[in-house]
Protein backbone atom coordinates (compact mmCIF):
# COMPACT_ATOMS: atom_id res chain seq x y z
CA UNK A 1 0.00 0.00 0.00
CA UNK A 2 1.67 3.14 -1.07
CA UNK A 3 2.40 5.94 1.52
CA UNK A 4 -0.92 8.16 1.37
CA UNK A 5 1.33 10.96 3.51
CA UNK A 6 3.90 10.81 1.64
CA UNK A 7 2.22 13.24 -0.87
CA UNK A 8 0.38 16.22 0.74
CA UNK A 9 -1.75 18.72 -1.34
CA UNK A 10 -3.72 22.02 -0.07
CA UNK A 11 -7.16 21.66 -0.53
CA UNK A 12 -7.74 24.50 -3.25
CA UNK A 13 -11.59 25.65 -2.43
CA UNK A 14 -12.23 24.98 1.16
CA UNK A 15 -15.18 26.35 2.92
CA UNK A 16 -13.74 28.46 5.58
CA UNK A 17 -10.28 29.90 5.85
CA UNK A 18 -9.17 27.66 8.62
CA UNK A 19 -9.93 24.68 6.59
CA UNK A 20 -7.63 26.18 3.86
CA UNK A 21 -5.10 25.99 5.64
CA UNK A 22 -5.45 22.24 6.87
CA UNK A 23 -3.45 19.40 5.41
CA UNK A 24 -5.56 17.00 3.08
CA UNK A 25 -4.00 13.31 1.80
CA UNK A 26 -5.32 13.01 -1.31
CA UNK A 27 -5.37 9.97 -3.63
CA UNK A 28 -6.70 8.81 -7.34
CA UNK A 29 -8.56 5.44 -7.29
CA UNK A 30 -6.45 4.84 -4.25
CA UNK A 31 -3.00 5.69 -5.79
CA UNK A 32 -1.78 8.77 -3.74
CA UNK A 33 -1.60 11.83 -5.66
CA UNK A 34 -0.82 15.96 -4.96
CA UNK A 35 -3.32 17.94 -6.86
CA UNK A 36 -0.83 20.98 -6.65
CA UNK A 37 1.50 19.01 -9.30
CA UNK A 38 0.16 18.44 -12.59
CA UNK A 39 2.79 15.80 -13.53
CA UNK A 40 0.99 13.73 -11.21
CA UNK A 41 -2.28 13.78 -13.02
CA UNK A 42 -1.37 14.66 -16.46
CA UNK A 43 -3.44 12.34 -18.60
CA UNK A 44 -5.16 10.46 -15.89
CA UNK A 45 -8.90 10.15 -15.18
CA UNK A 46 -10.56 8.30 -12.31
CA UNK A 47 -12.06 10.21 -8.90
CA UNK A 48 -9.70 12.00 -6.58
CA UNK A 49 -10.65 11.95 -3.12
CA UNK A 50 -8.51 14.15 -0.24
CA UNK A 51 -9.02 13.53 3.20
CA UNK A 52 -7.78 15.41 6.47
CA UNK A 53 -4.79 14.20 7.42
CA UNK A 54 -5.10 14.48 11.03
CA UNK A 55 -8.38 12.84 11.13
CA UNK A 56 -8.85 10.86 7.82
CA UNK A 57 -12.31 12.82 7.05
CA UNK A 58 -13.18 12.64 3.64
CA UNK A 59 -12.69 16.42 2.51
CA UNK A 60 -13.57 16.78 -1.26
CA UNK A 61 -14.16 14.07 -4.51
CA UNK A 62 -13.44 15.03 -7.41
CA UNK A 63 -13.60 13.73 -11.48
CA UNK A 64 -10.81 14.04 -13.63
CA UNK A 65 -10.87 13.16 -17.08
CA UNK A 66 -7.24 12.86 -19.06
CA UNK A 67 -5.25 14.65 -16.21
CA UNK A 68 -8.01 17.73 -16.36
CA UNK A 69 -10.56 18.07 -13.57
CA UNK A 70 -14.12 17.75 -15.56
CA UNK A 71 -17.10 16.37 -14.21
CA UNK A 72 -18.53 16.15 -10.66
CA UNK A 73 -17.02 17.82 -7.45
CA UNK A 74 -17.98 17.62 -4.09
CA UNK A 75 -16.59 18.97 -0.57
CA UNK A 76 -17.59 18.02 2.88
CA UNK A 77 -17.38 19.10 6.18
CA UNK A 78 -16.34 17.12 9.08
CA UNK A 79 -17.58 14.05 6.53
CA UNK A 80 -20.87 14.98 5.69
CA UNK A 81 -21.62 16.53 2.19
CA UNK A 82 -21.23 20.71 1.80
CA UNK A 83 -21.75 21.28 -1.82
CA UNK A 84 -21.42 19.90 -4.86
CA UNK A 85 -21.50 20.75 -8.79
CA UNK A 86 -19.85 19.76 -11.79
CA UNK A 87 -17.29 21.32 -13.87
CA UNK A 88 -16.44 21.56 -18.00
CA UNK A 89 -13.04 21.23 -19.79
CA UNK A 90 -13.08 25.10 -19.43
CA UNK A 91 -13.07 24.60 -15.32
CA UNK A 92 -16.57 26.46 -15.00
CA UNK A 93 -19.75 25.28 -13.61
CA UNK A 94 -22.15 23.51 -15.51
CA UNK A 95 -24.95 21.25 -14.63
CA UNK A 96 -26.98 20.98 -11.17
CA UNK A 97 -25.42 22.68 -8.28
CA UNK A 98 -26.29 22.09 -4.79
CA UNK A 99 -24.95 23.29 -1.23
CA UNK A 100 -26.35 21.34 2.20
CA UNK A 101 -26.31 22.39 5.13
CA UNK A 102 -23.50 20.38 6.76
CA UNK A 103 -23.27 21.92 10.41
CA UNK A 104 -26.87 20.34 10.86
CA UNK A 105 -25.18 16.93 11.41
CA UNK A 106 -26.13 14.02 9.31
CA UNK A 107 -29.68 15.35 8.56
CA UNK A 108 -27.70 17.47 6.38
CA UNK A 109 -31.24 19.95 5.21
CA UNK A 110 -30.46 20.97 1.19
CA UNK A 111 -29.83 24.69 1.55
CA UNK A 112 -29.76 25.69 -2.50
CA UNK A 113 -30.22 24.28 -5.72
CA UNK A 114 -29.56 25.91 -9.10
CA UNK A 115 -28.63 25.17 -12.97
CA UNK A 116 -25.34 26.60 -14.36
CA UNK A 117 -24.37 26.50 -17.59
CA UNK A 118 -20.99 27.07 -18.61
CA UNK A 119 -19.99 29.20 -15.27
CA UNK A 120 -23.65 31.53 -15.69
CA UNK A 121 -26.57 30.33 -13.15
CA UNK A 122 -29.53 29.65 -15.76
CA UNK A 123 -33.18 29.17 -15.02
CA UNK A 124 -34.95 28.37 -11.62
CA UNK A 125 -32.32 28.79 -8.40
CA UNK A 126 -33.97 27.75 -5.13
CA UNK A 127 -32.89 28.50 -1.38
CA UNK A 128 -34.25 26.69 1.71
CA UNK A 129 -34.32 27.56 5.28
CA UNK A 130 -32.73 24.45 7.33
CA UNK A 131 -35.53 23.81 8.70
CA UNK A 132 -37.21 23.30 5.21
CA UNK A 133 -39.11 26.27 4.46
CA UNK A 134 -38.42 27.77 0.61
CA UNK A 135 -36.43 30.77 1.40
CA UNK A 136 -36.09 32.45 -2.44
CA UNK A 137 -36.62 31.32 -5.69
CA UNK A 138 -35.32 33.35 -8.91
CA UNK A 139 -35.60 32.75 -12.24
CA UNK A 140 -32.21 33.75 -14.84
CA UNK A 141 -31.98 33.87 -18.28
CA UNK A 142 -29.87 32.60 -20.79
CA UNK A 143 -27.17 35.85 -20.36
CA UNK A 144 -26.94 35.20 -16.20
CA UNK A 145 -29.42 37.68 -14.77
CA UNK A 146 -32.09 37.89 -12.82
CA UNK A 147 -35.20 38.06 -14.26
CA UNK A 148 -37.88 37.45 -11.49
CA UNK A 149 -37.69 36.80 -7.94
CA UNK A 150 -39.81 35.78 -4.79
CA UNK A 151 -38.44 35.51 -0.94
CA UNK A 152 -40.01 34.10 1.30
CA UNK A 153 -40.37 34.44 5.88
CA UNK A 154 -40.36 31.23 7.15
CA UNK A 155 -44.02 30.98 8.03
CA UNK A 156 -43.87 31.05 3.77
CA UNK A 157 -45.44 34.33 2.90
CA UNK A 158 -43.90 36.45 0.86
CA UNK A 159 -40.93 38.44 1.84
CA UNK A 160 -39.70 40.13 -1.41
CA UNK A 161 -41.31 39.75 -5.13
CA UNK A 162 -39.48 41.14 -8.80
CA UNK A 163 -41.81 40.14 -11.63
CA UNK A 164 -40.19 38.95 -15.13
CA UNK A 165 -42.41 39.80 -18.22
CA UNK A 166 -44.20 36.26 -18.31
CA UNK A 167 -44.51 33.94 -15.65
CA UNK A 168 -41.14 32.08 -14.27
CA UNK A 169 -40.98 30.76 -11.48
CA UNK A 170 -43.58 27.61 -11.34
CA UNK A 171 -43.84 25.55 -9.75
CA UNK A 172 -41.82 27.27 -7.15
CA UNK A 173 -43.85 29.95 -7.04
CA UNK A 174 -47.03 31.27 -8.26
CA UNK A 175 -46.21 34.45 -10.19
CA UNK A 176 -48.51 33.90 -13.02
CA UNK A 177 -50.95 35.22 -10.35
CA UNK A 178 -49.06 37.15 -7.85
CA UNK A 179 -47.26 39.49 -10.94
CA UNK A 180 -50.98 40.25 -12.39
CA UNK A 181 -50.01 37.86 -15.66
CA UNK A 182 -53.62 37.69 -16.02
CA UNK A 183 -54.82 40.89 -15.01
CA UNK A 184 -54.28 43.35 -12.20
CA UNK A 185 -53.16 41.72 -8.83
CA UNK A 186 -52.17 43.22 -5.04
CA UNK A 187 -49.65 41.20 -3.24
CA UNK A 188 -48.60 41.93 1.09
CA UNK A 189 -45.38 41.28 1.78
CA UNK A 190 -44.62 40.79 5.40
CA UNK A 191 -41.60 41.23 7.53
CA UNK A 192 -39.33 39.11 9.93
CA UNK A 193 -41.58 40.12 12.83
CA UNK A 194 -44.94 38.94 11.10
CA UNK A 195 -46.05 42.01 10.26
CA UNK A 196 -47.15 43.42 7.11
CA UNK A 197 -44.54 45.99 5.42
CA UNK A 198 -45.34 46.83 1.93
CA UNK A 199 -48.64 45.99 -0.77
CA UNK A 200 -47.18 45.74 -4.14
CA UNK A 201 -49.79 45.70 -7.68
CA UNK A 202 -48.53 44.66 -11.01
CA UNK A 203 -49.93 44.13 -14.03
CA UNK A 204 -48.95 41.62 -16.81
CA UNK A 205 -45.53 41.52 -14.95
CA UNK A 206 -45.49 45.79 -14.51
CA UNK A 207 -45.10 47.00 -10.86
CA UNK A 208 -47.83 49.47 -11.04
CA UNK A 209 -47.81 50.40 -7.35
CA UNK A 210 -45.87 50.38 -3.96
CA UNK A 211 -47.34 51.48 -0.56
CA UNK A 212 -45.01 51.03 2.39
CA UNK A 213 -46.05 50.78 5.80
CA UNK A 214 -45.30 51.89 9.24
CA UNK A 215 -45.03 49.74 12.17
CA UNK A 216 -48.08 50.93 12.92
CA UNK A 217 -49.39 49.87 9.63
CA UNK A 218 -50.13 53.66 8.38
CA UNK A 219 -49.13 54.08 4.82
CA UNK A 220 -45.49 55.07 4.60
CA UNK A 221 -45.08 55.68 1.46
CA UNK A 222 -46.72 55.31 -1.92
CA UNK A 223 -45.26 54.56 -5.38
CA UNK A 224 -48.02 54.38 -8.23
CA UNK A 225 -47.91 54.92 -12.24
CA UNK A 226 -50.80 56.34 -13.96
CA UNK A 227 -50.89 56.23 -18.05
CA UNK A 228 -47.88 57.96 -18.84
CA UNK A 229 -46.79 59.24 -15.50
CA UNK A 230 -47.16 58.73 -11.97
CA UNK A 231 -46.54 60.05 -8.30
CA UNK A 232 -44.64 59.41 -5.36
CA UNK A 233 -45.79 60.17 -1.84
CA UNK A 234 -44.72 60.44 1.58
CA UNK A 235 -46.35 60.80 4.89
CA UNK A 236 -45.90 60.87 8.85
CA UNK A 237 -46.64 57.68 11.10
CA UNK A 238 -49.79 59.71 11.73
CA UNK A 239 -51.00 59.70 8.58
CA UNK A 240 -50.10 63.58 7.49
CA UNK A 241 -48.70 63.71 4.00
CA UNK A 242 -45.08 65.46 4.14
CA UNK A 243 -43.48 64.84 0.39
CA UNK A 244 -45.46 64.73 -3.46
CA UNK A 245 -43.58 64.63 -6.45
CA UNK A 246 -45.58 63.86 -10.06
CA UNK A 247 -43.47 63.09 -13.21
CA UNK A 248 -44.02 62.37 -16.82
CA UNK A 249 -42.36 59.88 -19.24
CA UNK A 250 -40.81 61.60 -21.90
CA UNK A 251 -40.91 59.77 -25.45
CA UNK A 252 -37.65 59.69 -26.87
CA UNK A 253 -36.91 58.61 -30.65
CA UNK A 254 -33.59 56.53 -30.45
CA UNK A 255 -33.52 55.55 -26.85
CA UNK A 256 -36.17 54.57 -23.82
CA UNK A 257 -38.62 57.30 -22.80
CA UNK A 258 -37.14 59.60 -20.23
CA UNK A 259 -38.75 60.31 -16.75
CA UNK A 260 -39.21 63.59 -15.92
CA UNK A 261 -40.31 65.06 -12.79
CA UNK A 262 -42.98 68.07 -13.10
CA UNK A 263 -44.30 68.52 -9.53
CA UNK A 264 -42.73 68.52 -6.06
CA UNK A 265 -44.52 69.60 -2.54
CA UNK A 266 -43.05 69.39 0.61
CA UNK A 267 -45.18 69.67 3.57
CA UNK A 268 -45.18 70.69 7.54
CA UNK A 269 -45.78 68.43 10.37
CA UNK A 270 -48.98 69.79 10.66
CA UNK A 271 -49.70 68.87 7.07
CA UNK A 272 -49.65 72.67 5.06
CA UNK A 273 -47.97 73.12 1.90
CA UNK A 274 -44.69 74.66 2.79
CA UNK A 275 -43.19 74.48 -0.67
CA UNK A 276 -43.94 73.69 -4.32
CA UNK A 277 -41.81 73.48 -7.33
CA UNK A 278 -43.38 73.15 -11.38
CA UNK A 279 -41.37 71.93 -13.91
CA UNK A 280 -42.29 71.97 -17.90
CA UNK A 281 -41.18 68.59 -19.65
CA UNK A 282 -39.12 69.26 -23.15
CA UNK A 283 -37.05 66.50 -25.23
CA UNK A 284 -33.95 67.32 -23.70
CA UNK A 285 -35.67 66.85 -19.77
CA UNK A 286 -37.13 69.66 -18.33
CA UNK A 287 -37.36 73.89 -17.37
CA UNK A 288 -38.39 75.49 -14.48
CA UNK A 289 -42.38 76.71 -14.43
CA UNK A 290 -42.58 78.18 -11.01
CA UNK A 291 -41.47 77.85 -7.46
CA UNK A 292 -43.30 78.79 -4.34
CA UNK A 293 -43.19 79.01 -0.58
CA UNK A 294 -45.62 78.93 2.27
CA UNK A 295 -45.29 80.10 5.60
CA UNK A 296 -46.44 77.99 8.43
CA UNK A 297 -49.52 80.07 9.30
CA UNK A 298 -50.67 79.18 5.53
CA UNK A 299 -50.09 82.88 3.80
CA UNK A 300 -47.73 82.83 0.84
CA UNK A 301 -43.94 83.55 1.57
CA UNK A 302 -42.56 84.05 -1.73
CA UNK A 303 -42.57 82.73 -5.51
CA UNK A 304 -41.03 82.48 -8.74
CA UNK A 305 -42.32 82.39 -12.18
CA UNK A 306 -40.28 81.40 -15.11
CA UNK A 307 -40.98 82.83 -18.62
CA UNK A 308 -40.48 84.38 -21.74
CA UNK A 309 -41.32 87.14 -23.40
CA UNK A 310 -40.56 88.49 -26.47
CA UNK A 311 -37.76 85.57 -26.64
CA UNK A 312 -36.28 86.58 -23.54
CA UNK A 313 -36.01 84.36 -20.65
CA UNK A 314 -37.29 86.01 -17.67
CA UNK A 315 -37.93 84.88 -13.85
CA UNK A 316 -40.53 87.19 -12.02
CA UNK A 317 -39.83 86.97 -8.30
CA UNK A 318 -42.02 87.68 -5.61
CA UNK A 319 -42.16 88.12 -2.14
CA UNK A 320 -44.51 88.60 0.87
CA UNK A 321 -45.43 89.72 3.89
CA UNK A 322 -46.48 86.90 6.72
CA UNK A 323 -50.20 88.71 6.58
CA UNK A 324 -50.34 87.47 2.77
CA UNK A 325 -50.12 91.06 1.31
CA UNK A 326 -47.07 91.58 -1.11
CA UNK A 327 -43.72 92.77 0.08
CA UNK A 328 -41.67 93.10 -3.06
CA UNK A 329 -41.77 91.94 -6.52
CA UNK A 330 -39.38 92.15 -9.65
CA UNK A 331 -37.81 90.20 -12.76
CA UNK A 332 -35.08 88.98 -14.09
CA UNK A 333 -33.09 88.34 -17.32
CA UNK A 334 -31.79 85.18 -17.50
CA UNK A 335 -28.61 84.06 -19.70
CA UNK A 336 -27.74 81.19 -21.61
CA UNK A 337 -25.56 80.19 -18.30
CA UNK A 338 -28.11 80.82 -15.63
CA UNK A 339 -26.73 84.18 -14.65
CA UNK A 340 -29.06 86.26 -14.14
CA UNK A 341 -29.63 90.65 -14.68
CA UNK A 342 -32.20 93.05 -12.96
CA UNK A 343 -35.25 94.02 -15.52
CA UNK A 344 -37.84 96.40 -16.14
CA UNK A 345 -38.74 97.70 -12.51
CA UNK A 346 -38.91 96.39 -8.96
CA UNK A 347 -41.03 97.31 -6.34
CA UNK A 348 -41.23 96.99 -2.54
CA UNK A 349 -44.96 97.73 -0.67
CA UNK A 350 -45.26 97.70 2.93
CA UNK A 351 -47.36 95.57 5.37
CA UNK A 352 -50.29 97.25 4.66
CA UNK A 353 -49.92 96.84 0.45
CA UNK A 354 -49.10 100.58 -0.07
CA UNK A 355 -46.17 100.66 -2.78
CA UNK A 356 -42.96 102.42 -0.86
CA UNK A 357 -40.23 102.32 -3.27
CA UNK A 358 -39.45 101.33 -7.06
CA UNK A 359 -35.72 100.59 -8.83
CA UNK A 360 -36.20 101.29 -12.40
CA UNK A 361 -33.13 98.86 -14.38
CA UNK A 362 -31.71 99.85 -17.95
CA UNK A 363 -30.87 97.34 -20.57
CA UNK A 364 -27.65 96.36 -18.98
CA UNK A 365 -29.40 95.53 -15.48
CA UNK A 366 -28.25 99.04 -14.09
CA UNK A 367 -29.82 100.81 -11.70
CA UNK A 368 -31.30 104.07 -13.79
CA UNK A 369 -33.64 105.45 -11.35
CA UNK A 370 -35.15 105.46 -8.02
CA UNK A 371 -37.97 106.55 -6.46
CA UNK A 372 -40.23 106.25 -2.64
CA UNK A 373 -43.59 106.87 -1.56
CA UNK A 374 -45.20 107.99 1.55
CA UNK A 375 -48.25 105.82 3.11
CA UNK A 376 -50.81 108.20 0.93
CA UNK A 377 -48.80 106.79 -2.40
CA UNK A 378 -47.32 110.84 -2.76
CA UNK A 379 -43.44 110.32 -3.89
CA UNK A 380 -40.51 111.68 -1.46
CA UNK A 381 -37.62 110.87 -3.83
CA UNK A 382 -37.20 110.56 -7.29
CA UNK A 383 -33.59 109.96 -8.24
CA UNK A 384 -31.89 109.50 -11.45
CA UNK A 385 -28.96 107.12 -10.87
CA UNK A 386 -25.98 106.79 -13.10
CA UNK A 387 -23.00 104.52 -13.56
CA UNK A 388 -20.62 105.92 -11.34
CA UNK A 389 -23.17 105.88 -8.63
CA UNK A 390 -23.74 109.47 -8.63
CA UNK A 391 -27.79 110.59 -8.68
CA UNK A 392 -29.90 114.02 -8.96
CA UNK A 393 -33.47 114.60 -8.88
CA UNK A 394 -35.02 113.27 -11.61
CA UNK A 395 -36.56 115.76 -14.18
CA UNK A 396 -38.50 114.86 -17.71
Amino acid sequence: MPNRRAHLGIALACATPLAALAIQVCDLDGVAVNPNNGNETAGKSGTMRCRDGDTGQLRREQQLQRGVFMGSARWYKDGILEREHSVNERGNRDGLAREYAASQGPRNPLLREETYRDGQSVGLARSWYPEGPLRRVSFHGDDGREQAVAEFQRDGRLADLRCGPRPLLAPAADDAAWCGHAGPATVTLYGASGAAKSHLTHDRGERRRVETLWENGRTREVWQREGDGGFERRLAADGVRRYESRWVDVPRADAPARRVTVLEQEFAESGTLVRESRWRATERGRESAFERHWYLNGQPRDAQEFVSVDGQALRRDTAFHDNGRKASEGAWALGARGDARAFGVHSRYDPQGHLRAETHYDARGQVAREREFDESGRVTRDDEVFADGSRKAYSR
